[in-house]
C-alpha cells in the first residue's frame, strides 16, 4: 500500500471539511461518510488519522480553541485596560458571533456526551481560567478594580458558571432561565468589584446562541 507522503496535509483537509459540514449540519446529523465522501478519502484513509467522528470532533473544537485563545491573549496583554475592563472585554469578544456562532451550530448538548463535557471542563481548569482570568483578576487587584484574596478560585467560579451554568449548549434551557442566570451571576461577582459583567448586549448574543443550540438553521 502506498504511504501518504503528505499526512498534515490530509489531517488538514479532514478537520476543514469536517468543520465546514459540522457547521453546516450540526455533529447529530454529520455521518462518518459524509465526512468520507466529502474528502474524497477511503474508510481507512479517515482511519489512519482519527478514531471515530467523535474523535475528528474533539479535534475540529481545539482548533477552534486555539484561534479563540489567540484573540484572548491579546486581551489579556493589552497594557491600556484595568483588570475589571479586561474581563468585560473577554467576555464580549470570546462571544463575538465570528468566533462562537460556529461552535453553537456544531455542538450536541454537553450533558449528552461525557467527553465533550469533561473536554470543557478540562479547559476551564487547565487553560482558560489559570492562563487567562486569573492573571487578569491579579491585574485587578492591583489596579484597584478588583477585590479578592483568592484569585485562583474566583477565576475558577466564574469560567464555571458562565461555560457550564449559563452556556446555552449545555443543557436545553428557556430565554427566561438564561435570563435569570445571567442576573444572578452578576450579583454574585458584583462583591468582588465585578459589576455589569453581562449587559444587554451579552445576554441577547447567549439568546441567539440559545436558538442555535436548539439546532435551528444557523
Amino acid at each position: 500500500m502506498a504511504r501518504n507522503k503528505y499526512p498534515e496535509e490530509t489531517i488538514q483537509k479532514i478537520l476543514d471539511t469536517a468543520e465546514r459540514l459540522f457547521i453546516e449540519k450540526g455533529y447529530d446529523h454529520t455521518s462518518l461518510q459524509d465526512i468520507i465522501e466529502s474528502t474524497g478519502l477511503s474508510k481507512g484513509g479517515i482511519y489512519h488519522h482519527f478514531a471515530s467522528k467523535e474523535d475528528i470532533f474533539y479535534y475540529v473544537c481545539n482548533r477552534i480553541g486555539q484561534r479563540n485563545g489567540e484573540v484572548l491573549s491579546q486581551v489579556r496583554d493589552d497594557p491600556a485596560l484595568s483588570g475589571l475592563d479586561k474581563l468585560r472585554t473577554i467576555f464580549k469578544v470570546s462571544l463575538h458571533p465570528d468566533r462562537q456562532a460556529k461552535m453553537f451550530c456544531m455542538m450536541p448538548y454537553l450533558l449528552d456526551n461525557e467527553r465533550f463535557l469533561a473536554s470543557e471542563m478540562r479547559s476551564i481548569f487547565m487553560e482558560v481560567a489559570p492562563c487567562f482570568i486569573e492573571p487578569i483578576i491579579r491585574q485587578g487587584i492591583a489596579d484597584g478594580s478588583i477585590q479578592t484574596d483568592a484569585p485562583k478560585e474566583l477565576a475558577e467560579a466564574m469560567m464555571l458558571l458562565s461555560d457550564i451554568w449559563i452556556n446555552p449548549i449545555v443543557q436545553p434551557s428557556t430565554p427566561e432561565e438564561i435570563r435569570a442566570r445571567c442576573a444572578m451571576y452578576n450579583q454574585l461577582f458584583a462583591p468582588f468589584g465585578i459589576t455589569d459583567l453581562i449587559d444587554e448586549e451579552i445576554v441577547q448574543t447567549l439568546l441567539s446562541y440559545h436558538r442555535m443550540a436548539q439546532h435551528e438553521p444557523c
